[in-house]
């Protein structure tokens, strides 16, 4: 069985942002660099966390409290708390609806708004 080509497992971050949503509006304007777990990356002046992590192809969030399910962005307006992360060590951010900033620090958490060891 073939795997399919890189670029496919792997899309260029063009491919992964997201640039059109039914509520939510996106400046889609210059770039902002932030820290995810101590990796800079990159997203753009006027998108949210979640949706410049997501750019960056990041899908894991965190883990359910109780079944340990893998949680990631979902429905992007502050309902469902699978994007509770814990930025510039404020643990239980919804990162769906916080604005990304210039150098802003993002982790994930683990438990009930435990910080990272």
């Amino acid at each position: 069985m073939r795997r399919p080509p890189s670029s496919v497992l792997h899309p260029p971050s063009s491919v992964l942002r997201i640039d059109q949503h039914p509520i939510l509006t996106f400046e889609n304007s210059g770039p902002v660099g932030f820290f995810f777990e101590g990796r800079p990356m990159t997203g753009r002046k006027g998108e949210t966390i979640a949706a410049a992590l997501a750019a960056n192809g990041i899908r894991l969030f965190r883990h359910a409290e109780k079944t340990g399910r893998p949680r990631g962005f979902f429905c992007a307006v502050g309902k469902c708390a699978s994007c509770l992360m814990v930025v510039d060590g404020k643990p239980n951010t919804m990162v769906c609806m916080e604005p990304l900033r210039e150098g802003v620090k993002v982790e994930r958490q683990s438990g009930r708004g435990k910080l990272p060891k």
